[in-house]
């Protein structure tokens, strides 16, 4: 009876020439390129970075022009039955309750948060295109592995089916192995199906046609070595989104000195001008008039309004500041516990692995035992079994590993 097994093996552990293959960083490469989300954060960072310069503009002078013209159905003690006015108004703020600044103030510091998040996106696209690029070498390594299973139990079937033929064995055989095998073919589609499902899902997040075949370069049975452990500061100073929320808190701050802007005195200077006629328009002569101006407004009672504003914007900032302490737990927590799965996988990668070639070893002594009439058909059935999930448990530990790095690099903002 043909078996395979030790190349399987082999395919599990040791790497393999790569030709005209897709790599893990042109993969990453190609999902950046593509990614929907990567583009929605580039275009809210442009967004941030256009309504920060927009808010400076409340620095300059300001220049304005208002204009109108009425037409009166009935002429009245021999005036004209038009008028128009034309001003133009040229003010420069002096001081506006600090309105102006908080204002500049807030929306520099919504571009750099928004920069952040870009920044954040970045990472969160990287861990989503090697996990689609792990979760395809994993699908396809259980796939190969249970067509060898499939592939055994029919050359198992095949000695059945012979030594029945010859009288050696009872039908009950027969029927065993028959069952064995529907049951393998039958995960064998499954298994199939969830190879299509990886593929379409690493094909449409880099952007290409979902059935379109793909040989990976780089395979979880490739030897990933264990990272540096980077420790929890660090990770926090690291991570983009820490510092948006350290930003959103300087925000809040901004937006208490907002908040009491209005009701605060202001004060603004300009010049201006009008062209119109006389009022009443009798002979439609115009003239142009200037003026210079100052402004002061001084709110003086609001009922409270000022208070209750203030007190609301201090409840914002002091909420900000709390999310701003809970993202840090948040990520010394996610460090701890990524670092945690990170080496309970590669110990369970080390274990698979032997376990893995005991079964091996085991599957073909019993394979050949058998065709010389020393075991039962029900032990090499019991080998195959105890073959195929080991297998199994190898390629879950090896994407477990690949994927717990994948993710530490994320948390840790590498």
């Amino acid at each position: 009876m043909k078996t395979c097994l030790f190349p399987l093996i082999l395919l599990l552990t040791g790497p393999v020439a790569a030709f005209g293959q897709t790599s893990l960083e042109e993969y990453r490469t190609e999902v950046a390129s593509y990614s929907r989300t990567l583009k929605i954060a580039r275009a809210g960072s442009r967004a941030a970075e256009a309504e920060a310069a927009a808010a400076r503009t409340g620095y300059l002078p300001q220049l304005s022009l208002a204009g109108n013209f009425s037409w009166a159905f009935r002429c009245r003690e021999g005036a004209e039955q038009w008028t128009f006015g034309v001003l133009p108004q040229l003010v420069q703020t002096l001081y506006g309750g600090g309105a102006v600044r908080a204002a500049a103030r807030q929306t520099a510091l919504g571009s750099d948060i928004a920069l952040c998040e870009e920044a954040f996106s970045r990472f969160e696209v990287r861990y989503a295109a090697e996990y689609a690029y792990w979760s395809l070498s994993a699908v396809e390594l259980y796939a190969a592995a249970m067509r060898e299973y499939v592939s055994l139990i029919r050359s198992l079937k095949e000695v059945v089916d012979r030594r029945f033929a010859e009288g050696y064995i009872a039908k009950g055989d027969v029927l065993m192995i028959d069952a064995r095998l529907s049951e393998a073919e039958y995960s064998l589609v499954s298994v199939e199906q969830n190879r299509e499902v990886a593929l379409h899902n690493f094909n449409i997040l880099r952007g290409t046609d979902p059935a379109e075949s793909v040989s990976l370069r780089e395979s979880i049975r490739d030897t990933l070595p264990l990272p540096r452990r980077i420790p929890a500061g660090e990770a926090v100073a690291r991570r983009p989104d820490h510092t948006a929320a350290l930003l959103r808190t300087e925000q809040a701050d901004e937006g208490v000195r907002a908040a009491r802007a209005p009701y605060n005195p202001q004060v603004s200077v300009g010049v201006g001008g009008s062209w119109q006629p006389a009022t009443p328009n009798r002979d439609g002569r115009t003239q142009i008039d200037g003026s210079a101006f100052v402004q002061l407004s001084v709110p003086i009672f609001h009922w409270g309004e000022r208070r209750r504003t203030v007190a609301a914007a201090r409840a914002a900032r002091e909420q900000q500041a709390w999310a701003a302490e809970q993202r840090y737990d948040d990520i010394v927590r996610e460090e701890m516990n990524g670092w945690t799965a990170l080496v309970q996988s590669r110990a369970q990668v080390d274990a698979s692995e032997a376990s893995l070639r005991i079964a091996g070893e085991n599957l073909q002594i019993s394979t050949y035992s058998y065709g010389e009439g020393l075991t039962t058909i029900l032990d090499v059935m019991q080998a195959q079994l105890s073959w195929i999930q080991l297998y199994t448990n190898a390629i879950r530990a090896h994407f477990n590993y690949a994927a717990a790095l994948s993710d530490y690099r994320r948390i840790t903002a590498q």
